[in-house]
């Protein structure tokens, strides 16, 4: 299972993207300064950082020398959109910076993006009754295969990694076509049919009139 350490002294932000991971099949740890993160650093053994700049004890930016050297990638967390910070951030090694307010589901997309790119993915996916190997993309319920488009399958995967956040129609066109939304358009809604009657998420996967979907993992 994926490791990650959220370091956020801000306890509600820090639960939410605890929480938010958890749903999406990683496994979190919280630290809540950064003296607290060095301990934890010197037990455990992550896969992802994602670290906040103002911390109590030591700052993100002092803990980046500290973690540097043992090839953890970072996420920094910040609340100052300071261009200074932000080159700071990268130039010390930093994989990515994420101001805050910020969206759960940008999160995850960009915590995916980082773990792709250390080859760190998680590789296999159960949730609502669907088992899906990203790696050979089968997709099964129980011992039956089931078997879907290309663009089925991006949307399969994209309600799977993020469980309980409602998705946008603008979003999930953006996410699996790459393109801009038309408003009007019934694309999103005619492949999320396909997809939700062959997988069997009738129930699994709720319709938000005029906003788009959830999937509600009742198993």
């Amino acid at each position: 299972m994926i490791r990650i350490l959220i370091v956020e002294d801000e306890k509600p932000i820090s639960n939410l993207i605890r929480l938010s991971l958890t749903k999406a099949g990683y496994h979190c740890t919280c630290a809540y300064d950064g003296n607290a993160a060095v301990e934890l650093l010197d037990q455990e053994i992550f896969d992802l950082i994602l670290l906040d700049i103002m911390l109590p004890g030591a700052n993100g930016f002092e803990l980046m020398d500290y973690i540097r050297p043992l090839g953890i990638p970072v996420i920094f967390l910040t609340a100052v959109n300071s261009v200074v910070n932000r080159v700071r951030g990268l130039k010390m090694g930093a994989e990515d910076y994420i101001i805050k307010p910020f969206e759960i589901i940008e999160l995850l997309a960009r915590v995916e993006v980082v773990l792709r790119r250390y080859n760190k993915m998680i590789q296999h996916l159960h949730v609502a009754g669907i088992d899906i190997d990203t790696v050979s993309m089968a997709v099964k319920r129980g011992d039956d295969e089931i078997q879907l488009t290309n663009k089925e399958y991006e949307l399969l995967l994209l309600f799977a990694r993020n469980p309980g956040i409602a998705l946008y129609k603008e979003t999930i066109y953006e996410r699996v076509w790459g393109g801009e939304y038309v408003p009007g358009s019934r694309t999103v809604e005619l492949h999320v049919q396909r997809m939700r009657k062959k997988v069997g998420w009738e129930k699994a996967l709720v319709t938000i009139p005029k906003v788009g979907y959830r999937l509600v993992d009742t198993t």
